[in-house]
């Protein structure tokens, strides 16, 4: 059953124990096995962005010193995604900065054919490319994508202090076809933006009235980059974020909670707790798309440590 927001805002300011034994009864009533899902990301076309997003080091109209990278080719994909798997991954993500695409670019075309190999490795594929309608959606589910990540960010109502090359509203129409092309929909937020706790459960509430529910919420941390207009921004207390995925845990019982961006700034214990709290999915890998990451040595430690065990891969056994 979807929660609103004072429905979200009760579950939040429980007591800080309280809430982290509910959200792990929650947990373990629909995972009760310990395993956590691997994914890896690969920035597949960096820097130049045209949109303006605060946070980004990728968009133009930053200051970043962010080294510029044409679109890669499938040969020069398939290795590092071979790798991944090898490594542990069982979701290979790759992302791309840009606006978004279009049925009939070249651009396009050369995704999906790196999409239809890295597929044939049998590993789950997730893409983010930005916008796209219902044709594109279709298409990259045609192609062999299980998931589209398209993060909402932050509540619609501090989104405009984010971005303004582009809507909260065009967010959600890209998250609907995704929905009508029956892809898997990953969609989170980022913490640290300057938001409230108030922005950050209205976020929350919107993910949660997705229908069917988002398979995966990414929880970033901001990791502020010089050269961004948000490099200032102070970092996220680990307890509210604990509060987060513990809430988002309660709220959505059966969606993958992944702890994301910043988890390299975050401590074992921290991190420990965060799984207690809900959390069953990491990226794994040194870097994220610009930023970095946790080794997977020592990510596999941790999960060692904690009795932890990698989450298989669905596509092996169901192709899309």
């Amino acid at each position: 059953m979807s929660k609103n927001l004072s429905e979200l805002e009760a579950i939040y300011h429980l007591p800080f124990f309280d809430l982290i034994t509910q959200s792990r009864k929650v947990f373990v009533a629909h995972w009760p096995e310990n395993f956590v899902q691997l994914c890896s990301l690969l920035s597949v076309k960096t820097g130049g962005c045209t949109e303006n997003c605060g946070y980004c080091s990728q968009s133009a109209h930053n200051k970043a010193e962010t080294e510029r990278k044409p679109l890669m080719l499938v040969d020069d994909v398939l290795p590092i995604a071979r790798k991944a798997k090898e490594n542990g991954a069982t979701r290979f993500c790759m992302g791309a900065a840009w606006k978004g695409v279009q049925d009939g670019e070249d651009k396009f075309e050369q995704i999906l054919d790196i999409v239809r190999a890295v597929r044939n490795l049998e590993i789950e594929v997730c893409v983010t490319l930005g916008e796209l309608g219902e044709k594109e959606a279709l298409r990259l589910k045609e192609a062999g994508v299980t998931a589209y990540n398209h993060n909402i960010d932050t509540s619609p109502d501090h989104y405009p202090n984010i971005v303004t090359t582009h809507s909260f509203e065009d967010r959600m129409q890209t998250i609907g076809s995704v929905q009508k092309a029956g892809l898997s929909v990953c969609c989170g937020g980022i913490l640290g933006m300057g938001e409230t706790e108030t922005d950050r459960l209205k976020m929350l509430e919107v993910l949660c009235g997705f229908s069917p529910a988002p398979e995966s919420v990414p929880i970033n941390c901001l990791v502020p980059v010089e050269g961004t207009a948000l490099q200032n921004c102070k970092p996220v207390d680990i307890f509210e974020l604990v509060r987060m995925i513990a809430t988002a845990r309660i709220a959505l019982p059966k969606t993958k909670i992944r702890l994301s961006a910043g988890r390299s700034s975050l401590s074992k214990e921290a991190q420990a707790l965060c799984f207690y709290a809900g959390a069953n999915s990491i990226f794994y890998g040194e870097h994220l798309l610009t930023t970095p990451n946790p080794g997977a040595d020592e990510d596999m430690q941790l999960l060692n440590t904690l009795g932890l065990k990698p989450m298989a891969s669905f596509s092996a056994a169901s192709p899309a």
